[in-house]
């Protein structure tokens, strides 16, 4: 094998060309590539943690619901109790209602009662007196007689 300058030249080039590299090219490469990972890296904590986050404000949207929906249950629950109430008050008014129209009538009805009786007295009396001023062929005073038709009235 024959060595000649040449090689020996490209061996020198070519440490010289790796010792250049070493010193100058390596260490920014070396440093981009180690800032890239960093970053990687703190991009998966990152995901990693806003995960947690994002669970956590799942569990606190659940529980929030949770309690909206039982408070929203509790509100129907208060407004049909109250309906409830409602109707049995407002069935309550009108059967006091009822009652008192009831009460109303009744009396109404006796007040007719009475009168549809005094008005029968009167016309019996009337009758009476026609038919005793018949048998007696004599007109009765009415005014005179007042106390013994009022007995008479009293009787019938």
């Amino acid at each position: 094998m024959n060595l000649n300058m040449t090689f020996f030249g490209q061996m020198i080039t070519f440490i010289v060309l790796i010792w250049f590299t070493m010193k100058f090219i390596w260490p920014p490469l070396n440093k981009a590539i180690e800032e890239r990972q960093q970053k990687i890296a703190e991009g998966l904590a990152a995901a990693e943690q806003s995960q947690k986050n994002l669970a956590q404000a799942q569990q606190s949207v659940d529980a929030e619901l949770r309690t909206a929906r039982t408070k929203a249950n509790e509100i129907i629950e208060q407004a049909h109790q109250r309906a409830n109430q409602i109707i049995d008050q407002a069935k309550n008014d009108a059967i006091a209602e009822a009652n008192r129209q009831k009460s109303a009538a009744e009396a109404e009805i006796a007040a007719a009662s009475n009168r549809a009786r005094e008005e029968l007295r009167k016309q019996v009396s009337t009758l009476a007196v026609t038919g005793a001023e018949k048998l007696l062929k004599r007109e009765i005073d009415a005014n005179a007689h007042k106390a013994l038709l009022d007995e008479l009235a009293a009787q019938l």
